[in-house]
């Protein structure tokens, strides 16, 4: 390992370099490390055509691992990593999906919903994972004493890591905020064998236990805050390109918690940029949840004494409770990152609150979608972005979904039965029947009279 085509280098200092198969997460002052590729080594490799060629006869093929979403782009995300060696459960290629009825009623033509949760565990977590265990297979077999990868997680995380460790029969070790996940996220890495803790705290103390755990070299860190994560989940930014024949959307809209996903987009589009593949970045809309907003904080104080928004200016909050209990981070570790990459992309930063996110996770699902909470935050902040003129009619939109629908049946069970703290607008419960085909006949005609004038009530 060790090939120069690709390294970790600190954000602060360029001149800081480690090689991808180094136990370092973070640069000598502290700061935060991405990995960095040979760009020209890159250009001058294979033309834009040549590319784009290549990654397309990959794509979903059965060829392993390039039929993957991620390993399609080896040589843009690991080039130094043996093909066969490489840990992949086809993650990747998700529906980009046309949201014609949805987004016709925001006034929007060209809505598109990046559907991240079709993959092996559920959530876009996958991409950064196949990556990361991928390179710590391979220190492994080349002599690494790793004996385990850890992580904390709201529980996608520890769901991907689980899943991809004991594909690579690697001890895995996740710490939980206990009570703050979802049952089905939950039994993800108990089913794959995990080492699950439970921790009496959020996920912001999950965080700190996990980061003192692996201060041992023995025990690998799977957070965001290891840059190999970012590598696979900016190939997001690749596939949503790919799927629009190689054409750039106007605006991607992303929720935020750890804000990994924020700068590892960024990244996938500044690269395609960079090597000639595309022309430019979009704009990034990045969307919290108002019980959890340090980086809106921070930009609404930008904003206030008009300035951009500074690495400096994200301070930490207590993250309160949140039906996005993926993002409810109160101290994001990719912050300086991204703030960088919504810097370069003329990015906007965006909240909604708890009704606005489970109304329009409704008002969504009504149209054929399957949502999960956090992609409900970033559907209430894209209304609120079409609304206040941000975001036009005719632009070409794609808000990314970060996980399925079904790891959060409670969520929507709750939202039907009325059971939230707030009133559920879109709310669709079950009409009781009887047991005669007669009578269940006519109140079935009854019953959908009534949603026909209720429909017609709502156009007009």
């Amino acid at each position: 390992m060790g090939d120069p085509s690709a390294w970790f280098q600190a954000l602060d200092d360029p001149s800081e370099r480690y090689p991808l198969d180094e136990v370092v997460y973070t640069s000598r002052s502290g700061g935060l490390l991405e990995v960095s590729h040979d760009l020209q080594a890159l250009r001058a490799s294979k033309s834009p055509a040549e590319w784009r060629a290549l990654f397309d006869a990959r794509y979903g093929r059965t060829a392993y691992p390039y039929g993957s979403g991620v390993w399609s782009k080896l040589e843009w995300v690991q080039p130094h990593l043996d093909p066969k060696g490489v840990v992949s459960l086809f993650e990747g290629n998700s529906n980009l999906f046309w949201a014609e009825r949805y987004g016709a009623t925001l006034g929007l033509d060209d809505l598109w919903i990046k559907q991240c949760g079709t993959s092996h565990t559920g959530s876009f977590k996958d991409l950064g994972m196949t990556v990361l265990v991928s390179t710590v297979a391979a220190m492994i077999r080349s002599g690494k004493p790793v004996r385990a990868i850890a992580c904390a997680s709201t529980g996608d995380t520890s769901a991907a890591l689980a899943a991809y460790g004991a594909a690579a029969g690697i001890p895995v070790v996740v710490l939980l905020p206990a009570g703050k996940i979802t049952t089905a996220q939950l039994l993800q890495p108990l089913a794959n064998g995990a080492l699950v803790g439970a921790l009496d705290s959020d996920f912001d103390g999950c965080m700190r236990a996990v980061k003192e755990l692996t201060n041992d070299p023995t025990i690998y860190l799977a957070n965001s805050m290891n840059s190999l994560r970012i590598e696979g989940q900016k190939t997001l930014s690749y596939e949503i390109v790919q799927q629009f024949d190689w054409q750039v959307p106007d605006w991607v809209v992303v929720p935020g918690g750890n804000l990994g996903n924020v700068s590892a987009i960024y990244k996938g589009f500044a690269e395609l940029v960079e090597i000639g593949l595309t022309d430019r970045v979009p704009r990034i809309a990045c969307c919290q949840a108002e019980r959890a907003n340090p980086l809106y904080q921070a930009f609404l104080r930008a904003a206030a004494v008009g300035r951009p928004l500074a690495p400096g200016d994200v301070t930490a909050v207590a993250a309160q409770t949140t039906l996005a209990s993926a993002i409810q981070i109160g101290a994001p570790v990719s912050a300086p990152k991204a703030v960088h990459a919504l810097l370069a992309s003329r990015g906007v930063v965006e909240q909604a609150t708890e009704d606005e996110l489970a109304d329009a996770v409704a008002r969504a699902d009504r149209t054929g979608l399957f949502n999960c909470p956090h992609t409900g935050v970033a559907l209430a902040c894209l209304e609120k972005l079409v609304r206040r003129g941000t975001i036009q009619p005719k632009e070409r939109v794609v808000v990314v979904s970060t996980a399925h629908g079904l790891k959060f049946t409670e969520f929507k069970r709750r939202y039907h039965d009325g059971e939230l703290p707030f009133p559920a607008h879109h709310a669709n419960r079950p009409v009781s029947l009887g047991s005669d085909p007669s009578e269940v006949s006519t109140a079935i005609h009854r019953a959908l009279d009534a949603k026909e004038s209720q429909d017609m009530r709502s156009k007009s």
